[in-house]
């Protein structure tokens, strides 16, 4: 009784201010204000690893986010297509080796696809289908002439699966009759512009003069050399597939479960249904790769924070043995000389994070700036950090923080009161 008379008193001898705090945050505190030094470096270690962690999370995610939209701007999500045709040997009685070489490819439509469509567009995670006949031509101008790609589609349909509206540079994504939108390197090649006209060739000797009407720059030049946009009509009957399409173009709502959704599609019809993850997978593999080496990255640094708070606060542990011994004699319990080294962790976690992610905004700042995109020199990523991060963040600093502190806590609560003063 006379040890908690000992500690009002104590407590009364305080500001009013102090007065308010609780017992434990405020011996927290008074520790943290009198090793300022410890406090300032293990301050600055808790800042530095939430600003590396902030910064690089934030970095690459745009830096991925940028490179699938750069790729995926000017692909379809998921592309259904006719089966490969293929030689099926004739079985005789007598068994003869023989090199069966493989059956060429020739254009086909999608048998049925306007059911396939509507079962494509009923699968759960499909946002928008396109209907597409596309094959080879040669685009002729005079005497130049260039092999290139005809895509007939509906333009409404697919600037819902591929943003093509955003890659215009003059004109609108809009194409009707014999009309046609071809890309800024073919226009260059050809010396044609918005008005001109063009004739295309097909391979069965089908041809059309067509109007240009506009041109796009998707930031390929080998796409912007090769495709031309025409009616989906006008590229069926070039491409000789009356009322049929060679391809189905879909986008779906989760990239990352394309192949799940191909593959339900694939059992489903029967037919050659592709991802984009399939036809990428090498960027997938480099996506992953660099996942991987953030996440450990992250482990890393968590770990050397964790390690310089529980050090820092071992050393104060043994630097306050007859403060501690103090407290104890004057009533205070081990719980509460716990509480007190686990709020030193929690309170440098939570100042620390916060100032890390105001110096990770700093840092992509600075280096959106100072890195710039090769191709029209406009920033490599946006200096914005995710809310979402920021408190995530913060959550793991503070619980690092508090784990940190766990053992030099136990230690100091375990500590005799009368040894800790003798010493």
């Amino acid at each position: 009784m006379g040890a908690r008379w000992r500690m009002r008193g104590a407590r009364a001898a305080l500001s009013p201010w102090a007065r308010r705090l609780p017992f434990e945050l405020l011996v927290a505190l008074r520790f943290l204000r009198e090793g300022r030094m410890q406090s300032a470096l293990i301050l600055a270690g808790v800042t530095g690893g939430v600003a590396v962690i902030v910064f690089l999370t934030q970095l690459i995610n745009q830096l991925q986010d940028s490179i699938i939209d750069r790729v995926l701007g000017s692909q379809a999500h998921v592309v259904i297509r006719p089966p490969e045709e293929v030689n099926r040997p004739i079985v005789a009685e007598a068994t003869v080796a023989a090199r069966v070489q493989p059956r060429e490819q020739r254009l086909r439509s999608v048998d049925q696809w306007e059911r396939v469509a509507q079962l494509a567009a009923a699968t759960p995670g499909v946002l928008a289908v396109s209907p597409v006949a596309s094959g080879p031509a040669f685009a002729v101008r005079g005497a130049g002439n260039k092999s290139v790609a005809i895509i007939g589609m509906v333009p409404d349909a697919y600037s819902r699966v591929v943003r093509i509206d955003d890659k215009m540079v003059r004109g609108r994504f809009q194409v009707s009759g014999s009309e046609a939108i071809i890309g800024t390197e073919l226009a260059a090649d050809l010396g044609v512009s918005v008005g001109d006209k063009l004739r295309l060739q097909a391979a069965n000797g089908r041809g059309e003069v067509v109007t240009v009407t506009g041109l796009f720059d998707i930031g390929n030049r080998d796409l912007n050399r090769r495709w031309v946009f025409v009616p989906l009509k006008l590229a069926q009957t070039l491409l000789d597939v009356p009322g049929g399409v060679t391809n189905l173009d879909l986008t779906v709502n989760d990239l990352f479960r394309a192949d799940a959704v191909a593959a339900e599609l694939r059992a489903a019809t029967g037919l050659t249904v592709d991802s984009w993850m399939q036809t990428n997978a090498s960027l997938l593999t480099a996506l992953s790769n660099q996942t991987v080496s953030n996440n450990l990255i992250r482990s890393f640094v968590v770990i050397i924070v964790a390690l310089g708070i529980s050090s820092v606060l071992v050393v104060s542990v043994v630097q306050k043995q007859r403060e501690i011994g103090i407290l104890r004699a004057m009533g205070a319990g081990r719980r509460q000389i716990m509480a007190v080294f686990l709020l030193q962790g929690g309170i440098v976690g939570l100042v620390g994070s916060t100032l890390g992610a105001a110096l990770a905004y700093a840092l992509l700042v600075v280096f959106s700036h100072v890195f710039k995109n090769p191709g029209d020199g406009g920033p490599l990523f946006n200096a914005e950090l995710d809310p979402r991060l920021v408190l995530l963040a913060a959550l793991v600093a503070c619980v690092v923080g508090l784990l940190a502190a766990l053992i030099p806590a136990r230690r100091a609560a375990r500590m005799d009161p009368v040894q800790a003063i003798r010493s």
